[in-house]
């Protein structure tokens, strides 16, 4: 895949492209300390890493091993969702994603999340999908929650933010559960 469906860009998920950086990289010193509270990049994230991370997922595209796109619904870029990897073996993978604060509470989450799961159900025909976020950080929990995956079970000190260990609870929704 090098393109993504028209259905996807329909609602403002597009790749990245290395001209890029520079609006992602403000997105995140806008939200540095937000987002700090919760990824463990955030807190150092600089347009050198921005470029990387681009780079990054053009090879993951190439690899056929997921993508991630930015969230720019109404044209900026205001967050990142994406597939970490894929296990087309056990046809599994998880979604990892971010928002700009001042975009929370808008369902541009739960709609962007919704067409990642459709797409991995539907077009690849994976499995099994997993969201991990840390019990104290409610909005990223609700996403999950609010499209029909079950809580698993909770992962303690899975990552390290900020010098202190977080949780991870485990979000897992597979495909005969999906009513999308």
């Amino acid at each position: 895949m090098t393109e993504l469906s028209p259905r996807l860009e329909a609602l403002g998920l597009r790749l990245l492209a290395a001209a890029d950086a520079p609006e992602l990289q403000a997105v995140v010193e806008a939200n540095r300390d937000y987002l700090a509270r919760w990824v463990p990049w955030a807190a150092t994230q600089q347009l050198a890493d921005s470029e990387k991370f681009i780079a990054e997922t053009q090879d993951q595209l190439a690899r056929n091993d997921g993508f991630q796109v930015c969230i720019a619904p109404d044209g900026p870029i205001v967050g990142m969702v994406g597939f970490h990897s894929i296990s087309w073996g056990n046809r599994s993978t998880s979604i990892g994603y971010w928002l700009a604060e001042d975009h929370q509470g808008r369902g541009i989450m739960a709609t962007a999340v919704r067409a990642l799961v459709d797409h991995a159900f539907g077009e690849w025909k994976l499995h099994r999908i997993e969201i991990h976020c840390a019990p104290a950080n409610r909005r990223s929990r609700a996403i999950p929650e609010r499209l029909g995956f079950r809580e698993e079970g909770i992962l303690r000190e899975t990552e390290c933010i900020g010098g202190r260990y977080l949780d991870g609870v485990v979000y897992g929704l597979l495909e005969g559960e999906w009513n999308g």
